[in-house]
């Protein structure tokens, strides 16, 4: 097992990185931005680094510097975590050229997944289902012109190397077209560096259904079990419940299944995410794949007992999956709500500053990933999440109940958060029957509810 592992991350993820390498017996590395000196992350790691300043493009996304903090440390591995460099094909082929493991996927498939069109094209060619539209980045507007007419409308024009919700537009008449392909290039440059574009059928109303996937070295593959991703805001994803409330025992299969050829098909090891589209009539269709660990594995892990990190460490360690997929049971219900610094109230404003009063919820079948402490500064220069709040009951119903406790018991002050709206959603009916779809939300804000 490695000796020492380099975390190349900030907040809640790299604490619980963190854990899960003392779990294992591996020496820890923390690097951190100037603003970053008293965050949790930077205090209660083996070694930790300032590696720049607050801007990200200085320090937790340079990569010469997170090299160079590996050299200095004699850290063996790299553990990028979610964001930042977690899936950057060139930071993964450095890490290798520089005889550093990195925790994750090969640089390849890195490269493949994250061109959404190729992935896309990859897909269809080995039989998983996709959505209708074009094979590849869309070359010039006459193109897309001609696709249009054969996809129909509505239709979707996004980003090739997109992600996190940006270069996405909805088209809905002809007319709109050019004037969304033109947005949709545009940000997609100015987020990503490339403004290739592709375009799809837009599916009604669907379903937002993500497949968790481990991959060794030696040829196994497993999936375990879906998570639904459908409650979300302006793309982002609010709050994760595993299993989904329309889930059958014969569409886990099958999209499992699925799962695993579209990861067999990339070559693909360590943990994984496939993301697909559930229409209403349950047809599902490939969207894209997560090289890394997700922001809502913890859910994955409380119905199943397996420790996505901790295999993920173990599998770029060269180890094997210790269990089959016959192994893997899915036991009970749990959900997950994104507690974030910021006010609901004024379009989700960021709320940066220090936490004057902190208590977290506890008891069985509740747990909280943070990173956050009594007179911890929350800085404006990241991510406004400030922790996940996980629970686990026997069933949904139970779930819902102890997350709605768990809620009102969870206090933070000095800094406005959404945990009241968390609450409302919870409380929300159509939640709670299970019926909500990936625009419930934005339905539900529009309208002013």
């Amino acid at each position: 097992m490695f000796k020492k592992v380099l975390i190349a991350n900030r907040g809640e993820i790299a604490v619980r990185i963190i854990r899960a390498c003392r779990e294992l017996g591996i020496h820890t590395v923390t690097v951190y931005s100037t603003a970053d000196r008293s965050a949790l992350h930077a205090k209660i790691a083996d070694e930790s680094i300032c590696i720049g300043p607050a801007a990200t493009k200085d320090s937790y996304l340079n990569a010469a510097a997170i090299i160079e903090a590996c050299k200095m440390t004699g850290a063996e591995a790299v553990h990028p975590g979610f964001g930042f460099l977690s899936e950057n094909a060139d930071f993964a082929q450095l890490c290798e050229d520089n005889g550093i493991v990195f925790i994750g996927p090969k640089p390849r498939s890195i490269s493949m997944l994250g061109d959404k069109a190729a992935a896309k094209s990859a897909m269809k060619a080995a039989g998983v289902p996709v959505i209708p539209g074009s094979d590849g980045a869309v070359p010039d507007m006459e193109t897309a012109v001609k696709l249009s007419k054969e996809i129909g409308f509505p239709l979707m024009v996004k980003a090739a190397a997109g992600g996190g919700g940006r270069g996405i537009r909805l088209v809905e008449r002809f007319e709109d077209l050019e004037d969304a392909i033109t947005a949709a290039k545009q940000e997609a440059k100015n987020f990503f560096g490339d403004d290739s574009i592709y375009m799809e059928k837009f599916i009604v109303d669907p379903k937002h259904i993500e497949v968790q996937i481990l991959a060794d070295n030696f040829g196994n593959t497993v999936y375990l079990g879906e998570r639904d991703c459908s409650m979300q805001r302006r793309n982002q994803k609010v709050l994760e419940e595993t299993p989904s409330p329309i889930m059958t025992p014969e569409l886990r299969h099958k999209m499992g299944r699925a799962a695993v050829t579209a990861a067999r098909v990339c070559g693909y090891t360590n943990a994984g995410t496939i993301e697909f589209l559930v229409d209403s009539s349950r047809r599902f269709y490939f969207m894209e794949m997560n090289t890394r660990i997700q922001v809502e594995h913890p859910v994955t892990e409380a119905v199943t007992g397996i420790d996505l990190v901790k295999h993920q460490i173990m599998i770029a360690n060269g180890d094997p999956l210790p269990f089959e997929q016959n192994d893997v049971e899915l036991r009970g219900h749990s959900i997950e709500c994104r507690v974030n610094a910021e006010n609901p109230e004024m379009n989700f404003r960021p709320s940066p500053g220090q936490i004057t009063s902190l208590h977290i919820p506890g008891g069985p079948g509740i747990r909280v990933d943070s990173s956050v402490y009594q007179g911890y500064t929350i800085t404006p220069y990241y991510d406004s999440m400030i922790a996940k709040l996980i629970v686990h009951a026997p069933t949904r119903e139970e779930a819902i109940a102890k997350m709605k406790w768990a809620l009102a018991e969870f206090i933070v002050e000095g800094v406005d958060t959404n945990i009241d709206f968390q609450l409302s959603l919870i409380r929300d009916s159509v939640f709670e029957q299970g019926t909500y779809d990936i625009g419930y939300l934005t339905r539900k804000l529009s309208k002013g509810k």
